[in-house]
């Protein structure tokens, strides 16, 4: 959701002295976010180096960047690789994955029912779309 900020607008009427404020919608991203549940598996190493690949759902995606949650604990600088299935009617009917690597570059606190903290990635230039490999 965009943030909101108060602006001072220019010759706004008076009241006693005090200047008018108006709510201002302001979105700082250059990319526009998709709120896509997209299913993904993220794959990277933890802070003591143990790999670790975990099953997610993305919440939203641009062409910069994902957001999603996890049960394991990473930490900001975090290098991870995002597995994404693209779903079939967009394919034509094939199954294709997009790959592509990130950073960690925000964290959220663990949600206090379900545990999981939110990651926030901003994506490498390099991605690729390949077909799934046999499970």
């Amino acid at each position: 959701m965009p943030k909101t900020a108060v602006a001072k607008v220019k010759k706004a009427p008076r009241k006693a002295g005090k200047v008018i404020s108006v709510p201002v919608d302001v979105n700082r991203r250059r990319e526009w976010r998709f709120e896509l549940p997209l299913k993904a598996v993220i794959h990277g190493l933890l802070p003591e180096g143990k790999a670790f690949k975990e099953a997610s759902k993305l919440e939203n995606i641009s062409s910069g960047g994902a957001f999603f949650c996890l049960n394991s604990r990473v930490v900001v600088g975090s290098k991870l690789e995002l597995v994404i299935g693209i779903p079939k009617k967009v394919t034509e009917g094939r199954k294709i994955e997009l790959r592509v690597a990130g950073i960690a570059v925000r964290l959220e606190k663990p949600d206090a029912r379900k545990k999981k903290q939110g990651v926030a990635v901003r994506f490498d230039k390099e991605f690729e779309f390949v077909a799934p490999k046999a499970r």
